[in-house]
């Protein structure tokens, strides 16, 4: 049964760290490759080695927040939404100081919703460097008489998408994104993910969500990861590796992405984004254009 006095509890800080080595495996979990030296390589003349805006989804404070809620089956444990708001460069090499917070524990009668904020700030300086807010769908784990969740969905443009962004993922996709820190079976053994209702192990949503940032990058940031400064989706439903991934971008006031499979599946919803102008790529804001929805 989960305990809504969890609310407003948060986790101890936690050191993270990240080198020149991890930034470049992430991008090519995310599918980067030759075509994206900046992000893959770290000696190729004329490239210095850039960190995908996307990478810090990766970093919270472990699973200790976890054990603050209390007891719900693990094998039922969807990753609901994200959000990733920076507010300092990323450089290659650098580290965060990580406290998680639980800021909202949803009943759905036959499931419950957490809702998490993430914040990282340098270590040095104490400034903000990033900050991750998630949604965690916990199924069987409802009833336990906390705030009942108010389902909100947002509608996509109604024109056709400014950019069209089409990726291959590759067979192996899911067992590389996996050495960036989630070793989830459901990616991984195909027995596990035949017992929760897969054909073969899933695409993490956290790779679906780094392979949107780089169509983000290219259609609306000019490939500078300092320009994209939020990304926020609902995972709506799972990939395969091997799948097609098109991500549909619209700019201007609406600033929204939606990724869908190549058979039409539509993978993350929702979807926005904020991306400042050129000449203002080195001026950051401790803004996190935050507020969760359901």
């Amino acid at each position: 049964m989960l305990d809504p006095r969890a609310v407003g509890t948060s986790t101890s800080e936690v050191r993270v760290a990240w080198t020149a080595d991890a930034c470049m495996l992430y991008a090519l979990g995310v599918g980067a490759g030759v075509d994206d030296l900046a992000f893959t390589t770290e000696n190729t003349e004329g490239r210095p080695l850039r960190v995908l805006p996307t990478m810090p989804a990766l970093y919270g404070a472990g699973t200790e927040h976890f054990a603050l809620v209390g007891e719900f089956d693990w094998a039922r444990v969807v990753h609901a939404r994200q959000r990733l708001s920076l507010h300092a460069p990323l450089r290659p090499g650098g580290e965060a100081d990580v406290t998680t917070t639980i800021t909202g524990m949803l009943d759905k009668g036959s499931a419950a919703i957490l809702q998490t904020t993430t914040a990282g700030v340098d270590p040095a300086t104490r400034r903000p460097v990033f900050t991750g807010e998630s949604e965690v769908f916990l199924g069987g784990a409802g009833g336990f008489g906390g705030e009942r969740a108010q389902r909100v969905r947002l509608s996509d443009p109604d024109r056709a998408p400014d950019h069209t962004v089409t990726y291959r993922t590759a067979p192996e996709q899911a067992l590389w994104y996996r050495l960036s820190g989630d070793r989830h079976r459901l990616h991984s053994d195909p027995a596990f993910a035949a017992a929760a209702g897969f054909r073969i192990p899933i695409l993490h949503g956290l790779c679906s969500f780094g392979f949107a940032g780089r169509a983000l990058l290219a259609a609306v940031a000019g490939g500078d990861p300092d320009r994209l400064r939020m990304v926020e989706a609902r995972f709506a439903a799972p990939a395969e590796p091997g799948d097609e991934l098109v991500v549909e971008v619209w700019e201007g006031p609406e600033a929204a992405f939606r990724v869908r499979t190549g058979a039409g599946t539509v993978v993350l919803a929702d979807g926005r984004y904020r991306c400042v102008p050129e000449d203002q790529a080195g001026v950051y804001s401790t803004h996190s254009d935050s507020g969760a929805r359901v």
